[in-house]
């Protein structure tokens, strides 16, 4: 159990149930009545946000996330697999959890699986990847880098704008985060 004092950003609790990460938190204390601490959750599972209040002082319940190096194997269908670098026990992730990461994995890929409580919470993947395209238009002559853009699939079906002078073959460094072209390596 934790006080409302504790409180920071990125800190996870657990209300009622269900597992909330702590986006933004202010301490109030008006000139009359008691002091509170206003809140902004995310929730982990369904990434929603909602607002809460909670009295100064008030008690809630951590919740521990276990966060595991892992590398990931291959795809069969909707099941990604992954193996865990310390015991090399397999793990099984469906599409569904994974969500947009999907997107972004590549065989024997290093990434963190967070899990609460022995269950798959999400995954935590580097800032960066490096995935090469796989389609794109040609570049016409005279091309530059601050010319425009084009659309561009990369090997995980992942479809970017790039820059015009981009082609078939170039690996390319994508932002994990936003999903963007960042520079060719």
């Amino acid at each position: 159990m934790i006080s409302t004092s504790d409180f920071r950003t990125g800190l996870t609790i657990e209300i009622e149930g269900e597992i909330y990460t702590i986006t933004d938190f202010q301490h109030v204390k008006p000139g009359k009545g008691a002091a509170f601490v206003r809140t902004r959750l995310k929730n982990i599972r369904s990434g929603s946000v909602t607002e809460r209040t909670f009295r100064a002082g008030e008690k809630v319940e951590r919740a521990l996330m276990e966060r595991r190096p892992m590398q990931f194997l291959y795809v069969a269908g909707d099941d990604f697999y992954f193996m865990d670098t310390e015991s090399f026990e397999q793990l099984t992730i469906n599409r569904e959890q994974l969500g947009n990461d999907t997107k972004f994995l590549k065989e024997n890929m290093d990434i963190a699986v967070v899990l609460y409580q022995d269950q798959v919470i999400g995954t935590e993947l580097p800032t960066a990847v490096e995935l090469t395209v796989t389609d794109t238009e040609p570049g016409i002559k005279g091309d530059t880098a601050s010319g425009g853009s084009k659309p561009a699939t990369l090997e995980t079906g992942l479809v970017v704008q790039v820059p015009f002078f981009i082609s078939v073959g170039d690996v390319l460094r994508i932002d994990t985060r936003s999903g963007e072209y960042i520079e060719r390596v």
